[in-house]
């Protein structure tokens, strides 16, 4: 197929689609805003595909490519660099006018090991620990959202809080090291 006729069929296909494209992906992703972008990258990544002819079913074969943009999107999305602002929120709820030195140093190491640990995890153990507790999605939404089983979602999660427990454990036991 030719660079044009190429196009041609996209556009073609953006023209039939998008509309459920849209929707598609605006129930896969947390922030509506993020879904034109989304489309774009979509419609990128179908003008990269070598041989257009072999796509048998092209509307599904988009869907697919929306899937994966949107589980990349949302495993990006939950990234532990937008954890920084814990501590400050943690300040904030310490009783008293004026915070216990000890006790808020204590808790910044706590937080501090315990977002490392955050980090090492893998991307969908992460993730799903993050869609559960901190957005508060039910087991069945985070493993439609990533793509996965009800019961692998659990095991993620399973995972993610028994990292968790061992490094408080870790710490509470002076092994921060480890």
């Amino acid at each position: 197929m030719r660079s044009d006729d190429t196009r041609a069929s996209i556009a073609e296909l953006a023209r039939k689609h998008s509309g459920r494209l849209r929707e598609f992906l605006r129930a896969r992703v947390r922030n509506a805003a993020d879904v034109p972008d989304l489309v774009q990258e979509v419609f990128l990544r179908l003008l990269r595909v070598p041989s257009q002819e072999t796509i048998r079913q092209p509307e599904a074969y988009l869907l697919t490519i929306a899937r994966h943009a949107a589980q990349q999107h949302l495993l990006a999305s939950s990234r532990p660099a937008r954890f920084v602002q814990l501590d400050e929120s943690l300040s904030e709820r310490l009783p008293g006018s004026e915070p216990d030195p000890v006790l808020q140093v204590t808790a910044e190491q706590c937080l501090t090991i315990l977002e490392h640990a955050l980090e090492q995890m893998s991307p969908k153990v992460r993730a799903t620990f993050l869609l559960h507790r901190r957005d508060g999605l039910s087991m069945d939404e985070v493993s439609e959202r990533l793509g996965i089983t009800k019961p692998m979602a659990k095991k993620y999660l399973v995972k993610a809080v028994a990292r968790f427990r061992q490094q408080l454990l870790d710490i509470e036991h002076g092994r921060e090291d480890e």
